[in-house]
């Protein structure tokens, strides 16, 4: 049953189930059952005090720090927190649309923000949407109504790449629509200039809301397995190249790499949780595994 089930969740079945509803269902209960604890507690567990320990609390809760300053022991306890704000940046920019299989690096980012939106909703919390290129295409604030997954699912269902991006205002804008601090999940390939960008992204730090980026990338883009003559075609107003990759490919990595590791940096420097996503992967255990180790950091 387990296997049968696991099937559903691989990137070349989802593209063959039409309906955003389904497939949010299917990941949010494939990644659930695939975690010891609760995945809620990665969007929504907050420090709440100390207090002393007692024989029989888990050790894992214990703050060593404290004791390293007071010689005794206390426990970091924990508080849900029942009004979090979360709102999904979906990049629906020209390059987004690029697919090597059956999914594009649009429809995998529309997966993670159905699926995203599914589970916020699930944990009585709010949600909200917006889609973006060179401008906000759409923007959803957050809401906590049964009826408002619907509204995210269909304009996900409906929305198309179109123009190149440029983040840089994207995100300044938002910093400044959304007041309330909150959640941020930017779902992007972050193919833009890399520190106009970061800029943008520290904006949304600046106004004490949390960050986390999918990096969401084509496998072809990360292996670069090319090897027969051919011609590359910029898809934001990028030239056309006719080369033989084995020529480019070391540079190319090289560049790529180089790439990611800056990426990587500045998330870091921002205190961003950066979580990079390849389209050829099962999305469940894409999921399952950042979740998890996001639950041990907050609690850790």
């Amino acid at each position: 049953m387990a296997e049968d089930y696991r099937k559903y969740l691989d990137p070349r079945t989802l593209s063959k189930i039409s309906r955003l509803d389904l497939i949010a269902r299917l990941v949010v209960e494939g990644f659930i059952s695939g975690l010891h604890r609760s995945p809620y507690h990665g969007f929504s567990v907050e420090f709440a005090e100390h207090r002393e320990y007692v024989p029989g609390d888990d050790i894992r809760h214990m703050d060593w720090k404290v004791y390293g300053k007071t010689d005794r022991y206390y426990i970091k306890e924990y508080e849900e927190e029942t009004n979090l704000k979360a709102t999904i940046l979906l990049d629906v920019s020209e390059s987004m649309s690029y697919k090597s299989g059956p999914v594009s690096k649009f429809e995998y980012g529309c997966f993670i923000a159905a699926s995203l939106a599914h589970l916020i909703l699930r944990q009585q919390d709010a949600v909200g949407l917006a889609l973006f290129d060179r401008k906000v295409r759409k923007y959803f604030p957050a809401s906590a109504q049964p009826g408002h997954l619907k509204v995210l699912l269909h304009e996900l269902q409906i929305a198309k790449p179109g123009e190149p991006s440029q983040m840089e205002p994207i995100f300044h804008d938002m910093a400044e629509r959304i007041r309330k601090k909150g959640l941020i999940i930017v779902i992007s390939d972050m193919f833009d200039d890399l520190a106009q960008a970061s800029r943008g992204l520290r904006h949304l730090r600046h106004r004490k809301h949390e960050v986390i980026l999918f990096h969401v990338l084509d496998h072809d883009e990360v292996t670069f397995p090319f090897d027969r003559m051919t011609r590359f075609l910029g898809m934001e107003n990028g030239p056309k190249i006719l080369a033989n990759p084995k020529v480019l490919r070391d540079a190319y990595l090289e560049e790529f790499q180089n790439f990611q590791d800056s990426l990587k940096r500045e998330c870091r420097g921002d205190r961003i949780d950066y979580v990079s996503m390849d389209t050829s992967r099962p999305l469940d255990v894409a999921l399952a595994t950042y979740l998890a180790v996001r639950s041990e950091k907050r609690l850790a």
